[in-house]
């Protein structure tokens, strides 16, 4: 009985220390959910991020000069 005890102890110590990390990882998860829920979002959040603000209102501006031509035809 001794060991069953000990392993027990040694179980709940590891769940409390794995504690802080789980609810970390649970953020994480979330965030890759809806990603995938929304994927085009995400690529445009990550081409605003990598493009910066100024550059992503100049590509903004052609794409809507594009679209008004291209409706157009």
């Amino acid at each position: 009985m001794v060991l069953v005890e000990r392993s027990a102890a040694e179980r709940a110590a590891i769940a409390a220390a794995v504690s802080p990390l789980a609810r970390g990882v649970a953020a994480i998860d979330r965030i890759v959910g809806s990603v995938r829920a929304h994927p085009i979002l995400a690529v445009a959040a990550a081409g605003a991020v990598a493009l910066g603000r100024t550059r992503l209102l100049d590509w903004v501006a052609r794409g809507a000069a594009i679209y008004s031509l291209l409706r157009r035809i």
